[in-house]
């Protein structure tokens, strides 16, 4: 099982250390990307939209397709953020915005119908699922069919300060996770498939010349063929 790991903070805080446990309890050797934000990705979406058209002509290209060849090759993606003022770190943030032709309103890969994923964030206090569900939201417009997700509020600043008790406690979370996403079957569902037929619907109005049309009709999205096939 191939693993990339995208963390939305460039220091190893508690988060990073739980997205490690989680990877090495798998199989660190199977690690085939870790990627650090913002050090490994350090702007902002623009707006310009020139990505919809041609996703080269984006002004941050080479930089995310360091990380995204990485992405669509691994089976398993484990995102890791600290809870910002109740949300995902802005680097996180800013990676969803940066990467957002890959939602199925655009060009959808095929690939990431056929991935899991985990998806950590810890806080002092709470959250944790706010932040969880900035980035889980981005992988159901991806596609991504099995998504497993873990918070925890460790009342601590730093994993130094983080109590021996409630790192015994990651320690049998993560032994338990680790083996629920290896064993887990992925299955696209009714409510993925309700959503990519509406986007479907939707692709099929636009005029002739417009390059999500093209892609779309390129893989057979809108005769037959299905990306989950």
């Amino acid at each position: 099982m191939k693993i990339v790991i995208i963390h939305g903070q460039n220091h190893k805080g508690s988060s990073y250390h739980i997205g490690r446990m989680i990877a090495d309890k798998i199989g660190s050797e199977n690690v085939i990307g870790e990627y650090f934000l913002p050090k490994d990705l350090e702007h902002f979406c623009l707006g310009c939209y020139r990505c919809v058209e041609d996703e080269t002509a984006c002004p941050f290209y080479s930089e995310k397709r360091d990380i995204m060849d990485n992405v669509e090759e691994a089976d398993l993606l484990i995102f890791t953020t600290p809870t910002y003022c109740l949300r995902a770190s802005a680097p996180m943030k800013a990676f969803v915005d940066l990467n957002f032709t890959y939602w199925m309103p655009h060009s959808p890969r095929k690939t990431m119908f056929s991935k899991k994923a985990v998806v950590v964030s810890t806080a002092a206090g709470t959250g944790m699922n706010l932040a969880i569900k900035d980035v889980s939201t981005m992988l159901f417009y991806w596609g991504v069919p099995c998504v497993k997700t873990y918070g925890a509020a460790l009342q601590a600043a730093n994993w130094e300060q983080v109590s021996d008790k409630k790192k015994e406690k990651l320690e049998r979370d993560t032994e338990k996770l680790a083996k629920s996403i290896s064993s887990a079957k992925v299955r696209v569902g009714i409510k993925t498939k309700a959503f990519f037929y509406m986007m479907r619907m939707m692709i099929k109005t636009y005029d002739d010349t417009s390059s999500e049309k093209k892609y779309w009709i390129s893989n057979g999205w809108l005769d037959k063929s299905r990306p989950w096939d």
